[in-house]
């Protein structure tokens, strides 16, 4: 009896226990369902589809990708109001964001009478101690305003070269602004004349290192003109301007039109400078221009406001003096004028003469008349001292009863017939007249501001000198597009051919190597790039390397014929620049070539592919090369 009371007390218990259980089980149950529904519900109201929930007892798991943390922070809050926070565990994850990407590194740099200022962002493995050193000592104990800023980024290719660059071209630019880029410098300055502005373009130019793209934008201001001179004659030779000067375009068009008016039909050039002496200097240039037409002929100078009005031999007095009566009423208050008819010379008599002339060779000869041995030597020195020592023979003899001022006639004859390229210098005691060619646009100009200054307004001067473009030194440089058509037309005419399989360039085109030479030692400093090129036969790595040596071969051969290549460089595409279809023999032999591109500064890649269609169009013509496919290349 007793055994069985206990086994009816144990399975009482078990059977207890086991209802428990089951009965756990089901809360258990009960409370991770309606947890997690409860949650995903409210994920799906927040709308974060992308979260998802597992629930294992009390706790509550969030899985998946949040696209970023503050929505992942927002998965978590929505969660904690349906259950208690505690029980919730983090494991989602959230999208890898993309590396940002580092800055634009740049600087502007500007400099000026005031000092130097320089602003930008450059890397921090950038020297800015050595920048502002540099700055400072090439500002003469000026300001030098630092505003540069730093960032730690891997320095970018081209950005040292740029730099060091910038920094050596500032010490030749006094008043300049210079902005630098990764790979690229453009330069605005401003320089004192035209052959300056030539000079600093050809030095940057070969100083930059390949593959920096450089923009140059340097201007050369009005010049300054002292004094401000014109000259105007109509005489038996024509109407004309030995020199013309004016303030700005417009009064320089409206002195032509007056010009034009009495019969000008030569050149039209007229200088637009600074300097002018009185506002009203196109009016008395106009009034003078149409005296003269009114008096018959001769010549008007103007120098600041000093007006020479010298007659026509042989112009009727009266009339003469009525024109000049007219000029002197009319006439801006400022203006001064002196005139003069000239007396009628008996041709029979010859005046006494200095003549110096000046060969296209450079040799100079002095012959005539000097007023005494001092005189013949200090003409003999100042000439050695002008042309050369070696290029002045001097035939002239003392003689007695020349005027007072031959030394000073005679000197400034020589100064002028200094600035031509070839020419003659005559002296006599009423006039000095200069004749020759010349390759300075403005020479003429130059020469009547040397005469009036040195002989005064009053004297009587003539000027005959022609511009030569082909004498000009600046004119007479082709443009860089110019060059590049040239070379095309030259790879027109007769492509540059290797041997098979090989960097060595054929014998053939050895007289195209030179006809290009020969124009880039005209062309001056360009931006160039020698490109080699093949079709697509073979491995593309051995076709790459092939084009790199064609184009180093290309240069070389430059180099050996005396062209200065310091500004150009050689680089292979191998296969990848076709310019016809590799599947025929045509299009092969097409695409195997050599070509010369300018590199252009603000210039995209597919921009700066230049049309050279002479390359192209000759490739129909274009001699084969014998070989298997392989060497073809």
């Amino acid at each position: 009896m007793r055994v069985s009371s206990v086994i009816i007390v144990a399975a009482a218990f078990v059977g207890a226990a086991a209802i428990s259980l089951v009965a756990a089980n089901f809360s258990v149950k009960l409370i991770e369902e309606t947890s997690e529904i409860g949650v995903r519900q409210a994920l799906d109201d927040a709308k974060m589809p992308w979260a998802e929930v597992e629930a294992d007892g009390l706790q509550v798991t969030l899985l998946g990708v949040a696209p970023n943390e503050a929505r992942r922070f927002t998965a978590l809050s929505t969660a904690g109001t349906i259950v208690d926070a505690a029980r919730v565990i983090d494991a989602m994850q959230v999208e890898a964001v993309e590396a940002i990407a580092p800055p634009r590194f740049s600087a502007e740099i500007l400099r000026n009478d005031a000092g130097i200022s320089v602003i930008g962002l450059i890397p921090q493995s950038t020297d800015r101690d050595d920048i502002i050193d540099r700055f400072t000592a090439m500002s003469g104990g000026a300001a030098v305003t630092d505003l540069i800023e730093s960032a730690d980024y891997p320095t970018p290719n081209g950005w040292d070269d740029a730099l060091s660059f910038a920094l050596t071209a500032m010490e030749q630019l006094p008043r300049s602004k210079v902005s630098v880029e990764a790979g690229r410098v453009a330069i605005t300055a401003i320089t004192e004349s035209a052959e300056a502005k030539a000079a600093l373009e050809a030095s940057l130019t070969r100083a930059a290192p390949p593959g920096l793209r450089l923009a140059l934008d340097i201007a050369a201001p009005r010049p300054v003109i002292t004094p401000f001179t014109l000259r105007f004659l109509i005489d038996e030779d024509g109407v004309r301007f030995d020199a013309c000067s004016a303030d700005t375009d417009a009064n320089k068009s409206a002195i032509l039109e007056s010009a034009s008016a009495v019969g000008l039909t030569g050149s039209r050039r007229c200088t637009v400078g600074m300097g002018v002496p009185s506002p009203k200097w196109t009016q008395a240039v106009e009034q003078s221009i149409a005296a003269l037409a009114e008096a018959g002929g001769g010549s008007v100078t103007f120098s600041d406001a000093d007006i020479t009005l010298i007659g026509r031999e042989g112009t009727n007095q009266a009339q003469f003096d009525r024109v000049v009566g007219d000029l002197e009423n009319d006439l801006p208050e400022v203006f001064a004028l002196y005139a003069r008819l000239p007396e009628t010379v008996d041709p029979t008599v010859g005046p006494p003469e200095f003549i110096a002339t000046l060969s296209p060779e450079g040799q100079v000869q002095l012959r005539g008349r000097v007023s005494d041995e001092n005189l013949r030597m200090v003409v003999d020195s100042y000439a050695k001292a002008r042309f050369g020592s070696d290029r002045v023979y001097v035939g002239a003899r003392v003689v007695d009863g020349l005027p007072n001022d031959w030394a000073t006639r005679v000197l400034t004859g020589l100064e002028a017939l200094s600035t031509l390229s070839n020419g003659a210098v005559t002296v006599s005691p009423n006039s000095v007249t200069v004749r020759g060619n010349t390759g300075n646009p403005d020479a003429s100009t130059q020469i009547a501001t040397l005469l009036a200054a040195k002989l005064g307004e009053s004297e009587e001067f003539k000027i005959d000198v022609t511009y030569q473009e082909k004498l000009d030194p600046v004119a007479n440089v082709p443009t860089p597009d110019t060059c590049e058509q040239r070379i095309g037309e030259v790879l027109k005419a007769g492509q540059i051919t290797f041997e098979p399989g090989s960097a060595t360039i054929d014998a053939s085109s050895l007289s195209t190597m030179d006809d290009i030479a020969e124009i880039l030692k005209v062309c001056g400093n360009l931006r160039l790039e020698v490109q080699g090129h093949t079709d697509s036969q073979g491995r593309a790595e051995m076709n790459l390397a092939l084009s790199q040596s064609r184009a180093q071969s290309v240069l070389n051969e430059l180099r050996a014929r005396r062209v200065l290549t310091t500004s150009f460089s050689a680089k292979g595409y191998g296969e990848a620049r076709p310019i016809q279809d590799n599947d025929t023999e045509a299009g092969r032999e097409a695409n195997r070539r050599i070509e010369f591109r300018l590199i252009r500064p603000n210039a995209t890649q597919e921009e700066q592919e230049s049309t050279l269609d002479s390359v192209a169009e000759s490739s129909d013509t274009a001699p084969s090369t014998e070989g298997t496919p392989d060497e073809q290349n």
